[in-house]
């Protein structure tokens, strides 16, 4: 089953999931938009999108896939921790739709073939997703930028965070540069995507985000630098660049990164290390260290966690931990076996950024664009389905009639 016989619906179902992971919570939008209405649309994206995968594959057919398998686990104990609603009724709700967005993966299995045609799914949507938010900058610059997120880009149109807008854009310039030196898309639409975005993820002044770019794609293009041409002379002007920038514009990065904070300010993590510090902190029962206490919003105390280890550790207890860590793990450790390849180059990016990311950004234990993210990893990692051997169709044999045999034989 190749890539070419992947339904066009896929695709369709692909982008509501992307809908669906956008959230509900961010900075205020040109037009006032009531939380419930969007968490009805994207709720409603992700009913769709499990319908349509289901009317697809009807006969529920299946890739045998660790991956959906380790969120399988995921989502029975999220339901085991949350079953006690000491995180209130929100946890189930927050089960039902771990388990839709599950479902649906498990469906769209059928088509993981190791193939492009889903990081091309992802790169669309993603690339709608930032037109929206260069839409609303060109609209209302003022709304765009805001005094409350310190000036930097969010969600005019729809509310996004500057760290939701430079995670999209870091994603899609990384997938797409690697596409380049594949040779799998032409220099001139690949100019069209990477440009917008990096500007998008510039005015993010999201560090995160450029960090996990930047590493993502020096270990994704390191693993083809031995068969690629075009691999190694992109990482050795890559290079050249890098040196030339930090020496002449080292105070103006510097200034971009600090985003105006103090270094203590900076050293703590904007204030992240508080929390953190008070989240270990805590009392907790050994029923809560093992299992967490049920899905919720990703916050402690009010504040959210931003840490997608401690996010987890919180909600689904150690043993969501050893989940999650057996995710990248197995993903991690199944890229680092395969042979050099272009598929192989875009799963590793995908992973190392996740993992990264990981660290400053929570979403691992829950529906998220990181699961997403990883999701497309995992569907690149798949071996190509064999296809069925063609059977030799069986000659009739001729009746010879009796009087021929006896002839035959004399």
């Amino acid at each position: 089953m190749g890539a070419d016989h992947t339904p066009k619906i896929v695709g369709t179902v692909w982008g509501l999931l992307v809908l669906n992971t956008l959230g509900s919570a961010g900075a205020k939008t040109i037009i006032p938009l009531p939380r419930s209405l969007i968490q009805m649309v994207t709720m409603g994206a992700l009913v769709a999108a499990f319908a349509l995968a289901l009317a697809v594959n009807l006969r529920l057919r299946i890739r045998a896939s660790s991956f959906v398998f380790l969120l399988t686990l995921l989502l029975v104990e999220s339901v085991i921790s949350s079953a006690n609603l000491e995180s209130g009724f929100g946890a189930l709700f927050r089960c039902f739709r771990l388990a839709l967005f599950v479902g649906t993966l498990w469906l769209l299995s059928r088509w993981w073939n190791g193939g492009l045609t889903f990081v091309r799914y992802h790169i669309r949507m993603y690339f709608a997703v930032l037109g929206s938010v260069a839409t609303g900058l060109v609209v209302s610059p003022g709304a765009a930028l805001p005094d409350l997120y310190g000036g930097r880009l969010v969600g005019a149109l729809w509310p996004l965070t500057p760290p939701q807008i430079g995670q999209y854009a870091a994603v899609i310039i990384g997938l797409t540069v690697l596409l380049v030196l594949g040779r799998r898309t032409d220099r001139a639409s690949a100019v069209v995507v990477i440009v917008p975005s990096f500007v998008l993820l510039a005015l993010t002044h999201t560090r995160t985000a450029t960090l996990g770019l930047f590493i993502g794609l020096a270990l994704a293009i390191g693993s083809l630098i031995l068969t690629s041409a075009a691999a190694r002379r992109f990482f050795t002007w890559a290079v050249l660049c890098a040196v030339v920038a930090a020496v002449g514009f080292a105070s103006a990065l510097q200034a971009w990164f600090l985003r105006g904070q103090s270094k203590e300010n900076f050293s703590n993590l904007t204030g992240r290390a508080k929390v953190w510090d008070a989240l270990l902190a805590a009392p907790r029962s050994t029923s809560e260290q093992l299992f967490g206490v049920g899905l919720g919003d990703k916050s402690f105390g009010g504040l959210p966690i931003d840490n997608s280890w401690l996010a987890v550790y919180n909600e689904q207890g150690l043993i969501g931990v050893t989940l999650v860590a057996a995710v990248i793990i197995v993903l991690g450790g199944v890229a680092l076996l395969r042979p050099p390849s272009l598929q192989r180059a875009c799963a590793i990016f995908l992973i190392s950024y996740c993992a990264i990311a990981s660290y400053t950004e929570a979403g691992l234990g829950d529906a998220s664009p990181y699961l997403l993210h990883l999701a497309l990893a995992a569907s690149l990692l798949a071996a190509p389905a064999q296809a069925a051997p063609l059977s030799t169709p069986e000659v009739p044999r001729r009746h010879i009639p009796r009087w021929a045999q006896r002839s035959e034989v004399t």
